[in-house]
């Protein structure tokens, strides 16, 4: 009796995981939108080769990706703490967009909390060298911030371009 009811329990907990990675989260999906806003659908989480999601066009092409900067670069922090952001990639290696979702910065309500951080990126290029003062904006005095923040949506999507936009037959 005692085993039939610790089967029944892991067979509980093993089916709520599988169907709780058969939708995205309404909010998860509101905010992966807000990030590539041109995609028709979302795929749930990928992990491999990077943790990622897939974004897709109306008839089910990839139409690129969207990662966590604290998932693919971890060790980048702002002046106190990880700075969360969702950022979009296309298959041309452009970025869609930028959302910063949760940071513990003092002074974030005018640096990366504002509309225009996010805003300067979307278009760029990931090959351009992301340099504050130079290509993206010092919108505010809190360097530390807006410095940590560019190299994670920087490195992380170059990361996610070498694992997932590279072409066959070339070195990654």
């Amino acid at each position: 009796m005692r085993r039939l009811v610790l089967v029944g329990i892991i067979t509980a907990v093993m089916l709520s995981v599988a169907l709780g990675q058969t939708a995205l989260d309404k909010s998860l999906e509101a905010q992966l939108k807000r990030v590539f806003p041109s995609a028709a659908s979302f795929s749930t989480k990928q992990t491999r080769p990077l943790s990622h999601f897939i974004a897709y066009t109306g008839n089910q092409t990839v139409a690129g990706y969207v990662f966590w900067t604290t998932e693919l670069e971890p060790l980048e922090r702002g002046y106190d703490g990880p700075i969360k952001m969702l950022v979009g990639v296309d298959t041309n290696a452009k970025l869609t967009g930028v959302l910063v979702t949760e940071h513990r910065e003092p002074y974030g309500y005018f640096s990366v909390d504002i509309p225009e951080f996010a805003q300067q990126f979307r278009g760029k290029d990931i090959r351009d060298p992301f340099k504050v003062g130079s290509d993206v904006a010092a919108i505010s005095r809190a360097s530390i911030t807006i410095t940590s923040s560019s190299r994670a949506i920087r490195n992380g999507a170059r990361r996610m371009a070498r694992a997932l936009l590279t072409p066959p037959g070339t070195t990654k």
